[in-house]
């Protein structure tokens, strides 16, 4: 059972810490145990109740209400809140709740009415990449497991899996050929995939590496594919070398390639941009540069 701090609620639920402990002395909203030295302290349930309070005061409900309400009530509520209000803070709340809870059914229920309502590459980037934004700080923070990450990352996977096989194959000697994959060691592949459906969607040929490929590798797939460009993220650090040092080292071993670059650590050690180098800083810019092929 995992232990959280009035702060982690505060991150996850975006109630102010403040707020939480007025909620809890007028409205007996939450019950925090406490240590032996008095240290307040909430548990798994507290989280998940909490989460579902702030999606329905967020949407008008005042909270004097919502705490006549038994907790059937509110999961209710939350569940017909969720299904038809689109809005950016609602659905943010609900993935949330659904990861927490690691409640796949719920999870699938939210990003298939949000599929049917905006497509999917609207839903990728008006929903799914801001949550992935918010879950990225929530485990660098501490306030998330490494349970629930995975269990969240895995449905995301498949969402974005499925989504490309619907997509036809581009096929023509006109056709523009792209290659993505991931460095050693990196393996933040859900960006990666999304590019390749933004790829094929957009009718460009994809060659899909996947991640942990080495420069070896990438040698072998291009001495066979001879792709137009060659797209990779950075986000972890280096050992042996910088990441204008491998992307140097990138621009000379694919002379007929275009490298295309993004990830936390293109953008943090200012990696120059060439005639052949383009850094693609955000998803935006991304989908702009797509768009202009």
């Amino acid at each position: 059972m995992a232990i959280y701090s009035i702060r982690d609620l505060e991150k996850l639920s975006g109630i102010k810490a403040h707020t939480i402990r007025i909620w809890e002395q007028r409205y007996g909203i939450l019950e925090p145990q406490r240590t032996q030295t008095n240290i307040r302290y909430y548990q798994d349930e507290d989280l998940k109740f909490l989460l579902n309070v702030a999606l329905l005061n967020r949407n008008g409900i005042k909270i004097s209400k919502i705490a006549k309400l038994s907790k059937a009530e509110i999961a209710e509520k939350v569940a017909a809140i969720s299904e038809i209000n689109f809005e950016y803070s609602t659905q943010l709340d609900a993935l949330t709740i659904s990861m927490i809870e690691m409640d796949e059914y719920k999870f699938d229920r939210i990003i298939t009415m949000n599929i049917q309502q905006m497509g999917f590459e609207r839903t990728m980037t008006e929903v799914i990449h801001p949550f992935l934004d918010k879950l990225s700080l929530l485990w660098l923070t501490g306030s998330i497991n490494p349970v629930q990450e995975n269990f969240i990352s895995y449905l995301i996977r498949q969402k974005i899996i499925v989504a490309i096989d619907h997509e036809a194959f581009a096929i023509g000697a006109n056709t523009q050929k792209f290659l993505l994959y991931l460095p050693e060691g990196e393996r933040q592949e859900l960006s990666l995939l999304f590019l390749h459906y933004l790829l094929k969607s957009r009718r460009k040929q994809v060659i899909y590496l996947g991640q942990d490929i080495s420069t070896n590798d990438l040698q072998d797939a291009y001495k066979i594919h001879k792709p137009d460009y060659i797209y990779t993220m950075i986000t972890e650090t280096f050992a042996k070398q910088s990441v204008q040092q491998y992307t140097d080292s990138l621009a000379e071993q694919f002379p007929e390639s275009q490298i295309l670059l993004s990830g936390y650590q293109v953008i943090a050690q200012n990696v120059e941009s060439t005639q052949r180098v383009h850094i693609l800083k955000s998803l935006e810019q991304t989908i702009h540069f797509l768009d202009s092929l």
